[in-house]
C-alpha cells in the first residue's frame, strides 16, 4: 500500500472507532467489546490472528503478535485503550460519536484520548503484515521481513476507570501478551510551541494517584437556627485547606525536561522556563511582568508545568444536605490526589491529614478508594533514543524532550512486569492547537495533517527498535 493509502486507511479506522461509543462506565455494556472485535477483524483481514478477552461481560480487550526472527531480544509492545469518558452532547458542535470531519480535523470522543493512537498502532500492524504477505510470508506465523523482535499489540478496556478489567487483568492472567522490552503508550510526541521552537515532549514518567473519600460529621438541625458544626460549613473549611497549593519539588525527569527545553529556545524564553522551575511560579510571574508564561505558550501548559513540580490535591466531589431547611449532619468530599515519583500513598494521606488539621480530623473519617504508584522509565538507552531520533528525522526543526504526565495511564500495570512505558502518539500540530486541552473536553478533535505526519514517525520508530 502507498503511504497516502495507509494514511487514509488510518483516518477511516479512527472514524470507525469513534463511531463505536465505548464509554466507561458502560451503559449498556458491550461497546468496548465491539471495538475489540473491530480490531480483531481488521487484523484478521491481513492474516494476523488476534484474540479477544472478555473478563467482564461486554468489557473486551484484544491482543495480537507479529513475529521477528528472534535475534533482537524481547518484543516491543504497542499498548492502547478502547474506552472513553462520557460525552454529553449538549455543548458539542458535532455529534461526539459521529466522527465528523471539518476544517481539517476529526471530531469525536476519543479522537485524542486515545483512539487516534489505537488507529495508528493498528495501521503499523497492518503495514507490517502486508509487507510479509508481499514477500510471500504468512504474517500469522512467519517472521516479518527485517524484524528481529516480535511486535505485540494490546488494546484494552477500562483504562478510564483504573484498567482493572483491561490491562490490569491481562497483566495478572495473561502477562505473555504484555511482557516486552518496552511499550509505546499514549500521550507523548505531540508538538508544543515554546516561543519560536517546536518541542515534542515524550512521556517517560507519570504521576500516581490516590482517591480519598472524607466523611465529615456535624450536627443536624433546623435551618432557621444556624450552627458552626453544620457539616456543610465544616466541609467548606476542609475544602479550603485541602485545595491550597502544595510545596515545590523538582523530580529528575522534570529537571531534565527544563534543562533540554531551556537549551533549545532563545534566551528570553529560557528565562521564563527557568521561572517555571522556580519554587514559586506566582512570584516568578510577578517578577517577569505578569503573564509571561501565558505569552510563551497556552495557559494550559503553564497549569501542566505547575502540576508537575508538586503533589496535587483536588477536591472534586462534595455531597451534603437533604433539604434546604435541614442543617446537614454529614458531608462527604472526594479527593483526586496526584503524587510525584518519590511520594508514596502513605505520604499522600499524611499530607491530607496535615492540611485538615486536628480540629477537622476529630470529626472526619478518611477512606482510601483506589491508588496507584507513580511510574518512571529510563531515558539513557533502550527505546527512548529511538523515539527521539524518529521525531528529529521527520521534523528537522523539532526538539524531542522527556516529560512527565500529570495523569495516570495503563503504564502502571506494566510496572510489576518490568516493562518500561513511553507515551508516544506522534502528531505535528499548528501553533494554536492545544492537544492536552482536548482530553475529556467538549469538541475533542485531532488534526488530519497531524495524523498523516505521525504515522510514518511511529512506523519508523517501531521498525528501528525491532530491526
Amino acid at each position: 500500500m502507498t503511504e497516502a493509502g495507509a494514511q487514509e486507511r488510518l483516518i477511516a479506522s479512527l472514524r470507525d472507532l469513534i463511531r463505536i461509543p465505548s464509554v466507561n462506565p458502560p451503559d449498556p455494556p458491550g461497546a468496548e467489546l465491539a471495538a475489540a472485535h473491530y480490531l480483531r477483524d481488521a487484523l484478521g483481514d491481513v492474516g494476523v490472528p488476534a484474540e479477544v478477552f472478555e473478563p467482564v461481560p461486554g468489557r473486551g480487550s484484544v491482543v495480537a503478535r507479529l513475529r521477528g526472527d528472534g535475534t533482537g531480544g524481547p518484543p516491543l509492545l504497542l499498548l492502547s485503550h478502547l474506552d472513553v469518558v462520557p460525552a454529553p452532547p449538549e455543548r458539542w458542535t458535532h455529534d461526539p460519536f459521529a466522527a465528523d470531519v471539518a476544517d481539517g480535523y476529526v471530531y469525536g470522543r476519543g479522537a485524542v484520548d486515545m483512539k487516534h493512537l489505537v488507529a495508528m498502532e493498528l495501521e503499523v500492524m497492518l503495514l507490517l503484515a502486508e509487507e510479509a504477505r508481499a514477500a510471500g510470508r504468512d504474517p500469522g506465523s512467519d517472521p516479518i521481513p527485517g524484524l528481529t523482535r516480535d511486535v505485540l499489540f494490546a488494546s484494552t478496556a477500562d483504562e478510564e476507570a483504573g484498567g482493572l478489567a483491561g490491562a490490569g487483568w491481562l497483566a495478572l492472567e495473561h502477562p505473555e501478551h504484555l511482557q516486552a522490552a518496552a511499550a509505546i503508550n499514549e500521550a507523548g510526541g505531540v508538538s508544543v510551541w515554546l516561543g519560536e521552537r517546536r518541542l515534542y515532549p515524550i512521556q517517560v514518567a507519570e504521576k500516581g494517584y490516590a482517591v480519598y473519600r472524607i466523611t465529615i460529621r456535624g450536627t443536624a438541625g433546623h435551618g432557621s437556627m444556624p450552627r458552626p458544626d453544620n457539616a456543610a460549613v465544616l466541609a467548606a473549611e476542609a475544602i479550603t485547606r485541602l485545595a491550597k497549593r502544595g510545596p515545590f519539588r523538582l523530580t529528575p525527569t522534570m529537571a531534565t525536561f527544563f534543562d533540554e527545553a531551556e537549551a533549545a529556545v532563545d534566551p528570553a524564553v529560557a528565562r521564563i522556563l527557568r521561572g517555571l522551575r522556580a519554587p514559586s511560579l506566582r512570584a516568578v510571574e510577578a517578577e517577569a511582568g505578569g503573564g509571561a508564561s501565558a505569552q510563551l505558550c497556552s495557559p494550559v501548559y503553564t497549569r501542566v508545568a505547575d502540576a508537575l513540580v508538586r503533589d496535587t490535591i483536588s477536591p472534586n466531589i462534595v455531597h451534603a444536605g437533604v433539604k434546604y431547611n435541614v442543617i446537614p449532619g454529614e458531608a462527604v468530599i472526594e479527593l483526586d490526589c496526584r503524587p510525584l515519583p518519590g511520594t508514596t500513598e502513605a505520604d499522600m494521606e499524611a499530607e491530607v491529614r496535615d492540611r485538615l488539621g486536628p480540629d477537622l480530623l476529630a470529626v472526619s473519617t478518611i477512606e482510601l478508594v483506589i491508588a496507584a504508584e507513580p511510574v518512571v522509565a529510563p531515558i539513557d538507552g533502550g527505546l527512548y533514543p529511538i523515539l527521539a531520533q524518529a521525531i528529529r528525522d521527520h521534523d528537522s526543526d523539532g526538539v524531542p524532550v522527556p516529560i512527565m504526565a500529570p495523569f495516570a495511564t495503563d503504564a502502571k500495570h506494566l510496572v510489576p512486569l518490568g516493562v518500561p512505558s513511553y507515551g508516544f502518539s506522534p502528531l505535528r500540530q499548528e501553533r494554536d492547537e492545544t492537544y492536552i486541552d482536548r482530553y475529556h473536553s467538549v469538541d475533542e478533535r485531532v488534526s488530519l495533517a497531524g495524523l498523516r505526519w505521525g504515522l510514518p514517525v511511529l512506523y519508523d520508530a517501531v521498525r528501528r527498535f525491532c530491526g
